[in-house]
């Protein structure tokens, strides 16, 4: 039997970044930064996780699934063509349960991300596979 499109409040625009996993606390803030863009996910059916993760001049399809545990679990990957060449990005993050006495929390997903295979960067740089980071992406609206 065929399930109608429903995937619950995780439709819509997610504001997202991410930060490398350095441990040193004298590490500046800003010096973790790993990536930062929009992710906007699309109706989809039942446990079918769909959308695009997108900054200035750039764009990775997502494709996954959603497990509906305690808590949510999404599974997804990213990929695009960015400059000519291919970008794939894997990631799994957790759907943070409303908090009993939270005041104005806001919807967030919080998870890992690794790059998949190597790219170029906008420095001439080639940024390796395998890199690991930490997100967190917060709804908007």
């Amino acid at each position: 039997m065929a399930q109608s499109p429903n995937i619950g409040s995780l439709a819509g625009i997610w504001t997202y970044r991410s930060l490398l996993n350095d441990p040193d606390l004298s590490t500046a803030f800003n010096a973790l930064e790993f990536g930062r863009a929009n992710i906007s996910i699309d109706d989809a059916p039942m446990g079918v996780f769909k959308g695009r993760i997108y900054g200035p001049g750039w764009s990775l399809d997502l494709n996954g699934s959603i497990g509906y545990g305690t808590p949510w679990a999404v599974r997804f990957q990213g990929k695009g063509v960015v400059g000519g060449e291919e970008w794939i990005y894997d990631y799994i993050g957790y759907v943070v349960p409303p908090w009993p006495n939270g005041v104005s929390q806001r919807p967030s997903i919080v998870g890992s991300i690794v790059r998949t295979i190597p790219h170029s960067g906008s420095d001439g740089t080639v940024h390796p596979a395998g890199v690991v980071a930490s997100f967190y992406a917060v709804r908007v609206g």
